[in-house]
């Protein structure tokens, strides 16, 4: 039986997967890379064993990956240091023999206009190029995303963006998660993977969608990306990633984040959540 990783551990999508890798295989078989004690004994309340190991210290991953059959690479969140990490990650699991590598990307990450494509691409090359096994699985946008500005949306009635028409193939966090524990348990190696959900939402839509599950009235109002960059800021995002929401928008509204392969649903032999069911969901809590 092989064994597997999953680095990125205690981050939502990480801890998702281990969720359902561990309804798929014994837990036995699976182990969390994590940084602190506290993931750690977080971890060993499930019955999932650990190591430690840091996306800044190349050595510490070689010795977290020894042993390892099948890892999922999550992505770094570091954007400033991303590729140094992503290439000792790539690097570490070369020299312990990783066998297989699950990575997530970014929809259409080759040839997308999205700035953090460019990270992805060059992942998805350093990876194809180490001679390791491999899966590619491009995450579309998560529908969590849209729970950031959720409650200024139903206070406003009113959701901000840059998108006009643009189409999004929202993604739940969980359904992704599942993909990644199927596509580790094996049938998908050497395969890239479109991972967008069933519904295809412009913001107009979703505003509906909203306004449906919660009782009140939302409408969206489109913008320039520059006014909407401001308006990002003046609503306290720091400026980096007010530019980067406003660059993402503008972009989606071109086809950038949309897919209708309905590749994630295939996988996972059932209809992808719904952004009604997500929303639903938050309200509750």
């Amino acid at each position: 039986m092989s064994t597997f990783l999953i680095t990125g551990a205690s981050g939502q999508l990480g801890q998702q997967t281990i969720s359902h890798l561990a309804q798929k295989t014994d837990a036995a078989n699976i182990v969390a890379l994590v940084r602190t004690d506290a993931q750690a004994a977080d971890f060993a309340d499930r019955g999932i064993a650990t190591r430690r190991g840091d996306y800044n210290d190349q050595a510490s991953l070689e010795a977290a990956f020894e042993g390892i059959d099948r890892m999922l690479f999550v992505s770094g969140s570091d954007i400033a240091n991303r590729m140094p990490q992503h290439k000792a990650i790539v690097a570490a699991a070369k020299a312990a023999g990783v066998g297989y590598i699950a990575y997530t990307s970014l929809l259409d990450a080759a040839e997308s206009p999205l700035a953090l494509a460019a990270d992805h691409k060059a992942t998805e090359a350093l990876i194809a190029d180490s001679g390791i096994a491999y899966t590619f699985l491009r995450n579309a946008w998560y529908s969590e995303n849209m729970l950031m500005s959720l409650e200024q949306d139903l206070n406003m009635g009113q959701h901000f963006g840059a998108a006009g028409d643009g189409k999004f193939s929202f993604s739940s966090r969980g359904d992704l998660a599942e993909a990644a524990a199927i596509a580790l348990l094996g049938g998908y190696d050497g395969e890239t993977l479109e991972l967008g959900g069933d519904e295809a939402l412009s913001m107009a839509d979703y505003c509906a969608i909203l306004s449906e599950v919660a009782g009140k009235t939302v409408t969206y109002v489109d913008m320039p990306a520059q006014a909407y960059q401001e308006a990002l800021q003046s609503a306290g995002l720091p400026p980096e990633f007010a530019s980067f929401l406003a660059i993402t928008d503008a972009q989606a509204a071109h086809g950038a984040l949309q897919d209708d392969s309905k590749t994630l649903s295939k996988m996972l032999g059932r209809p992808t959540v719904t952004m009604a069911d997500v929303l639903r969901n938050a309200l509750q809590k």
